[in-house]
């Protein structure tokens, strides 16, 4: 008996050193093509403790001194676990109210830039989102090389994007030119969820050089079409990279005010995985 129990300790051992998981095995079996014919091409699944992976991720703190153009009252910051850490599987972007660096809140904005850069794919973030006034979370794509010049130009893609005083609705956006090269395009779409603070959903986009499409647990609720066939109206055929932050205030995310009372809030991540076709 007691020889079984020291065979059991030993192969338990040796499964832990291996850097085995459910979470591991989980992420091998992704990388098969599926049915739609997609492969697993990046991923981070935050099997690991500390701040994000050096390597997938980099911090965007460059709009800190002009509010990122939408009056926002966070400083995002870089390489501070308070605001961004991965513990026990996942991620948490967290936003706080506190005195910093001439700011009344902190938070943290995360990017793939030149580390996961993407035409074309599914993309998709499992995620639990934060919740309350003045609270602004987003999962979404800006282009990595600015082919179409800055702004809505070069297009950008909000795969997610939720306001706290709307507790149960999540927004997908594409942003534009329209074709006289002279005004503003943007198509919305928004979803009814009435448990996305208090659950993981899975956020996806698909997109190719035909249509963007937005889900929540494939649950298909945004398109937009390539109808103009022209970068005014299509920008979205040169490379994207993801964003991860939370926003405290803004132009949208303070129409209501803010509660101070919530913070501190985060979005939870559980797992970020791109699929694409291969050539």
């Amino acid at each position: 008996m007691q020889k079984r129990k020291c065979l059991i300790r030993v192969l338990l051992l040796l499964f832990i050193s291996s850097g085995f998981s459910c979470s591991s095995m989980k992420y091998a079996k992704n990388k098969s093509i599926d049915s739609d014919g997609y492969q697993l091409v990046w991923a981070d699944e935050f099997n690991y403790f500390g701040l994000p992976d050096p390597k997938k991720w980099n911090y965007d703190t460059e709009g800190n001194s002009w509010s990122w153009g939408n009056n926002e009252l966070q400083y995002h910051s870089g390489n501070r676990k308070q605001n961004t850490r991965v513990a026990f599987g996942k991620l948490h972007i967290t936003a706080r109210k506190e005195h910093f660096q001439g700011k009344e809140y902190t938070s943290s904005r995360l990017i793939t830039r030149e580390k996961g850069d993407w035409l074309y794919g599914k993309i998709e973030v499992r995620a639990k989102l934060p919740n309350g006034r003045g609270i602004w979370p987003a999962i979404w794509m800006l282009p990595s090389d600015w082919h179409y010049n800055d702004g809505p130009a070069s297009g950008e893609i909000d795969i997610m994007e939720h306001v706290g005083y709307m507790p149960d609705t999540i927004y997908s956006t594409t942003h534009s030119l329209n074709e006289d090269r002279l005004t503003y395009s943007q198509h919305t779409e928004s979803i009814v969820m009435n448990d996305i603070d208090e659950k993981f959903h899975v956020y996806k986009l698909e997109w190719d050089s035909n249509q963007i499409r937005m889900l929540v647990d494939d649950i298909h609720y945004f398109t937009f079409n390539n109808e103009s066939g022209v970068a005014d109206g299509w920008p979205f055929s040169q490379p994207f990279h993801l964003l991860l932050n939370v926003t405290v205030g803004g132009s949208w995310g303070a129409l209501k005010g803010i509660d101070d009372s919530i913070f501190p809030q985060s979005m939870v991540i559980d797992y970020v995985r791109v699929y694409q076709k291969p050539e």
